[in-house]
């Protein structure tokens, strides 16, 4: 969700009908309703999952997947991750960069859907039918909004469509998302998809490789009676409000990435919400032990940081040369760990 709501949206809408057809057991059989639910309970059908206040059932795994923009990549990587990029037939996600091997890549080799996309840069109502898509996927309750010219949630229940809204999108406000999130996302694409032991899977070398890098920091800044360093972490080239760094952010699941890699967000006092609209006085006057570049679709933010740390000599960041840069792994999506693996190595060398 790096940019401004009206610049990324998220939606879809659908025309599948769920039928007995799409159920069929993979053994012999005369086709026969019976069949079919029989062999439903078998792959765990139905699963029912309330999604923002809303009972979504799901007869069978969704092979017409929509995934709406958003600004995001974490559905579509939540999807890949899972082995599941052959149910896709439009992705409109895309960061430009990431850091798990492949996983542009893939994520550009998907299909679009070829259609028309709005003013939000995203799928409009009627495009979004002629997909035909048995589930659409959206970061926020933006992406149904109707007022934006989005299939709504009901709509797209009319024609035989489920939908879902990611974890703390049901009112827009990733200000309280952790790591945990990013699980939760997993273990609900898990369920809707029979794929839960892939899910539980992913969950826990995550968080195996998490607790590993959390206590090799412990052990040192206990040794070393260390505080944890302050940390700016912000978008390249990005603007969100009005101030010289309004892409500073204060919350979210980057200040849990941090606590885990041993530091801490030298901003969030600076504001309640999820980015500080701040001044280049304000970020001047504090200290900043380090910095952290999230890129998106910027063929070079590491220049980026660099310039920063040039523009601002006082830092303590900036005496020691202290940044990583970052894509996809520092916000909500199933790479986490490498996110809190890279942050951790730049904060606490000797730990490594």
């Amino acid at each position: 969700m790096p940019m401004n709501r009206p610049t990324a949206a998220a939606l879809a809408a659908a025309l599948c009908l769920l039928t007995a057809a799409c159920g069929m057991s993979s053994g012999v059989s005369d086709g026969s309703a019976s069949d079919t639910t029989a062999a439903a309970a078998k792959a765990g059908y139905p699963v029912t999952l309330d999604n923002c206040g809303r009972q979504q059932t799901f007869q069978k795994a969704p092979d017409r997947v929509v995934v709406m923009n958003g600004a995001s990549v974490a559905e579509v990587s939540t999807l890949l991750a899972l082995g599941l990029e052959d149910r896709i037939v439009a992705n409109q996600q895309s960061y430009g960069m990431s850091e798990v091997p492949g996983r542009a890549a893939a994520v550009k080799a998907l299909p679009t859907g070829d259609i028309q996309l709005n003013e939000a840069y995203d799928i409009p109502r009627e495009a979004m039918f002629g997909l035909r898509p048995d589930l659409v996927l959206s970061v926020t309750s933006y992406g149904f909004d109707e007022k934006n010219g989005f299939a709504t949630r009901e709509q797209l229940e009319q024609v035989g469509a489920n939908s879902y809204v990611s974890p703390q999108g049901c009112d827009d406000d990733p200000s309280r998302m952790t790591v945990a999130d990013s699980y939760r996302l997993l273990r609900d694409m898990g369920r809707i998809f029979n794929v839960s032991d892939k899910a539980e899977e992913l969950i826990a070398a995550s968080e195996k490789s998490i607790a590993a890098v959390s206590a090799r920091v412990q052990k040192v800044q206990e040794v070393q009676g260390k505080k944890k360093p302050k940390v700016l972490v912000l978008f390249s080239h990005m603007s969100m409000g009005t101030g010289d760094f309004s892409s500073v952010f204060a919350h979210g699941i980057v200040n849990d990435i941090l606590a885990r890699a041993g530091g801490a967000n030298a901003f969030e006092s600076a504001s309640g919400t999820t980015f500080a609209d701040l001044s280049k006085e304000k970020v001047a006057a504090t200290d900043v032990d380090a910095v952290v570049v999230i890129g998106y679709n910027d063929p070079d933010p590491a220049a980026y940081a660099k310039k920063l740390l040039k523009e601002f000599p006082q830092w303590p960041a900036a005496r020691n040369n202290t940044y990583v840069t970052l894509s996809d792994s520092m916000y909500l999506g199933p790479s986490n760990d490498l996110a809190v693996a890279k942050v951790a190595r730049m904060l606490h060398p000797d730990a490594f």
